[in-house]
């Protein structure tokens, strides 16, 4: 399957203008193939906190990514402002599952509650095993969700230029750990660092953009994972039980 990140660069507060962007990548994504759409982090309205943009159940703000999803048969990935909640949710034909961010960083803990639960998303497209920026730098998430089913790692985010090496570092390395396909997507200049990846279980790129915002896309064989598994039995050799007695 053909997997995309849609590298956008996001317009805080500004969310016509986002949605319309974000549609223009999805309708070129699917023209060219892609089956599983990626965006960022938050990437309809940024991090506005001078205006209420959130969000609430039934979501009317992804009205228009549910007429897309059941016009092409897509999934699309991305998380929204629901109250004190950065919702993450993969979006297909068959229905909506959410992950919230997990660790809200800095001051954004002014703004956000952390979620309560790391969970897998079953998708049309397989177990989406998703996590939203900050979280990345917290190898747990990945491999909870690793565990816990996913067939892919995808990580939504909004790192900065300053730190886009430790972007890709991360990226890479929660790819390595669990032995999983990754797809990290990044906003785009000139707030964010892009360098959007497309990870193979071994850590190495499949595709990678540069800093601006456009599309990178990749085709992702599940049966290489399962591969790379049975030669590196690194989760099925774990010790949990000596990882325990160290845990605070």
């Amino acid at each position: 399957m053909i997997a995309a990140c849609l590298q956008l660069s996001i317009r805080v507060c500004r969310r016509e203008e986002n949605l319309a962007r974000a549609l223009a990548l999805a309708n070129e994504a699917v023209e060219r193939g892609a089956e599983i759409l990626v965006f960022p982090e938050l990437f309809l309205t940024g991090f506005c906190y001078s205006l209420d943009l959130s969000d609430h159940p039934p979501y009317q703000t992804l009205d228009p990514f549910r007429s897309f999803v059941e016009e092409h048969g897509c999934l699309i990935v991305g998380s929204i402002v629901d109250g004190r909640l950065n919702r993450g949710f993969c979006l297909d034909e068959t229905g909506i599952g959410f992950q919230d961010k997990i660790h809200p960083f800095g001051t954004e803990k002014e703004h956000f509650d952390g979620g309560d639960r790391i969970s897998p998303i079953p998708t049309s497209r397989g177990t989406i095993g998703l996590e939203i920026c900050y979280d990345l730098r917290f190898p747990e998430v990945a491999r909870a969700l690793a565990l816990s089913g996913a067939d892919l790692l995808v990580t939504i985010a909004q790192f900065p230029p300053s730190r886009g090496y430790v972007w890709r570092s991360l990226c890479r390395a929660r790819a390595i750990e669990n032995l999983i396909h990754h797809i990290g997507c990044n906003g785009a200049a000139p707030d964010h660092s892009g360098g959007s990846l497309i990870l193979d279980p071994w850590g190495r790129t499949i595709a990678e953009a540069g800093a601006e915002e456009g599309l990178i896309f990749a085709e992702i064989d599940l049966a290489d994972r399962d591969e790379v598994r049975r030669e590196i039995s690194a989760l099925a050799d774990r010790r949990p039980e000596i990882y325990r007695s160290h845990e605070r």
